[in-house]
């Protein structure tokens, strides 16, 4: 079984910075593409980035910029720093892994983390 536990979540002000973190159970995270993914309130959840197990990145046109996804498989942990937030930022944030690339879609992701909230006040 494969586990998630995201950190790094909090309250932050507007064009502030927050590193999440993602760190993952089990033995092969080398081989995983990880993912990270947000749900604000009464919206659904949105793709935000990902990484392949070879460290090739992709992001959600909106957030390209402000938002780097990375991974340290010596830690087998995942990072999302975030610069320059903004209100519209705030959510939940989730990690997620699945086999070797990752995928905009959310449906293709294996194992989930509980998530994380941020918050950006204005």
């Amino acid at each position: 079984q494969v586990q998630l536990v995201e950190s790094g979540g909090g309250l932050v002000q507007a064009g502030g910075s927050l590193r999440l973190s993602c760190e993952v159970s089990g033995r092969t995270f080398s081989a995983y593409a990880m993912g990270w993914f947000r749900q604000a309130p009464g919206k659904e959840r949105e793709f935000v980035a990902g990484i392949s197990r070879i460290s090739t990145t992709i992001y959600a046109d909106s957030l390209k910029g402000r938002f780097t996804i990375s991974r340290d498989n010596a830690k087998k942990t995942s990072y999302l720093q975030m610069n320059s937030l903004k209100s519209e930022d705030t959510a939940v944030y989730y990690c997620a892994v699945r086999m070797i690339v990752p995928d905009t879609s959310i449906q293709t992701w294996d194992y989930w983390g509980q998530g994380t909230q941020v918050t950006v006040s204005s």
